[in-house]
């Protein structure tokens, strides 16, 4: 498994592997912003868009493969206000649903988490579906649970759900 930062000609370069990622993980059933069916056009034009984040600094973003193929990403929110410089957020950790179970997932968090320290980030934080798998690895990794939002998104079939806030000191 390789794990790379991505520039925004990068993002831009594999944006209908990212795409295709998204789409994957929409299918499973996963709340990461999106309902389904979610169409390739829209998964590429929202991949497209964080080249543009990327580009402006606002964004980071890391590509897992394996044997060449895009399996996994995580992105980290970088503050755009003087007042949050030192916090960031962990934004659409998605892992290929065929090497779930792998460890993938904590190791793009961590990817994330050791880039946000070296740049003087100190604290993180993120939110994700309330009693989805994702909850099992933020505990684990040491995050702290804040609380729930009840009715906070819609998931893929568009059924309100809560999402559970956490944050991680670094």
């Amino acid at each position: 498994m390789i794990v790379t930062r991505l520039d925004a000609s990068g993002t831009h370069a594999r944006a209908e592997e990212l795409a295709g990622l998204l789409s994957d993980t929409v299918e499973g059933g996963a709340s990461i912003g999106f309902l389904a069916p979610l169409d390739a056009a829209t998964a590429l034009d929202w991949w497209r868009g964080r080249a543009a984040a990327v580009a402006a600094g606002e964004l980071a973003v890391w590509a897992a493969h394996e044997e060449g193929r895009l399996v996994g990403t995580v992105s980290l929110a970088l503050p755009d206000k003087p007042n949050s410089r030192h916090r960031a957020e962990i934004v659409k950790l998605m892992v290929d649903r065929g090497v779930r179970g792998r460890g993938l997932g904590r190791t793009l968090l961590t990817t994330a988490e050791e880039a946000a320290a070296a740049a003087g980030i100190t604290l993180l934080h993120l939110d994700t579906e309330t009693g989805s798998s994702a909850e099992h690895l933020y505990r684990t990794a040491g995050w702290t649970r804040v609380g729930v939002i009840p009715d906070y998104a819609a998931d893929p079939q568009g059924e309100l759900r809560g999402t559970t806030v956490y944050y991680k000191r670094l």
